[in-house]
């Protein structure tokens, strides 16, 4: 039997960060494992099967909302900032080893998407991590950017930085968008209908809105997670890649699995960006479990 509870932690400043402990059945301490979701995406986003499944093999399971974003506090809201995302994940790994029901020896992360890049800094730069899944990872903003944002229209988008920056600096809060949206006439970072249905899927009221800061976006532009990847050795890292992924895009992750240094592993799945999350759920989740079981028991080299 596994139970879910709801538990807050400091994050990084003054932000607490809201999120769930998934506990397996069992006498502990139990290997732990640390996930968070992708591009303004919240916990209730499909993260609730992957952190079931993970419990259920054995592993004190912590879920939670980046700050700006669910259940989580911070402001702006809607803000998606990677390095404050991953300076608050640091504080989740502590919270975590901290638990007496967790060996802080055996401690794993898994993120996804926008995490995934997060998953490979991390994996670079925090050694309490055992073991590291990047599941359809973020590897370069720029290079995404080529090939999502039409030529035509990268003029519009620096003048809407440019337009936030003045108002900012006039005191006005930072602007904000729409995530998700079909409407053409509505500024918005997705318009693939597998991205408005998996961001638009059934929540509890309130817990996820369709905005997002437009300087989320050139953030994202900046971010460059894949060239940490050679440094994320000697930590264990699996890569989950989508074969027809048009959001991180395949073959960026592709050619920076090639880069990784051992131990790695790449598995890859059918279908696009949102598939491992419920079409191809048993082979991106069943890897991923298999993945943690092998380096963080204790029979593991």
């Amino acid at each position: 039997m596994v139970e879910r509870h709801d538990i807050e932690f400091p994050g990084e400043g003054d932000v607490t960060l809201h999120g769930w402990l998934f506990q397996p059945a069992g006498p502990g301490p139990h290997p732990g494992i640390t996930m968070a979701h992708g591009f303004a995406g919240v916990k209730e986003h499909g993260l609730d099967r992957f952190a079931r499944f993970f419990a259920g093999a054995g592993f004190v399971v912590l879920v939670h909302d980046h700050r700006g974003f669910g259940a989580s506090g911070g402001s702006p809201r809607y803000d998606v900032d990677p390095w404050a995302q991953i300076a608050d994940w640091r504080r989740a790994i502590s919270f975590l080893e901290s638990r007496p029901d967790v060996d802080a020896e055996r401690i794993g992360l898994w993120g996804t998407s926008y995490a995934g890049g997060h998953a490979i800094v991390l994996g670079a730069t925090d050694r309490r991590l055992r073991a590291v899944v990047a599941q359809v990872p973020t590897i370069s903003g720029f290079q995404q950017s080529l090939r999502r944002v039409p030529p035509d229209q990268v003029a519009n988008l620096q003048a809407q930085f440019i337009s936030d920056d003045r108002a900012q600096f006039g005191g006005e809060p930072p602007a904000v968008q729409a995530v998700v949206s079909s409407d053409p006439a509505v500024p918005a970072a997705y318009r693939a209908p597998d991205a408005i249905a998996f961001y638009t899927q059934p929540t509890p009221e309130n817990v996820w809105h369709n905005s997002m800061t437009v300087r989320s976006s050139r953030a994202a532009r900046m971010y460059e997670p894949g060239i940490w990847i050679d440094r994320v050795s000697p930590t264990p890292l699996l890569m989950i890649v989508a074969l027809h992924d048009t959001i991180t895009v395949t073959d960026l992750a592709l050619a920076a699995y090639e880069r990784a240094l051992e131990p790695k592993k790449l598995v890859t799945i059918s279908g696009g960006h949102f598939d491992p999350y419920v079409k191809q759920f048993d082979v991106a989740g069943g890897a991923a479990r298999d993945w943690f079981t092998h380096h963080l028991t204790r029979s593991a080299s």
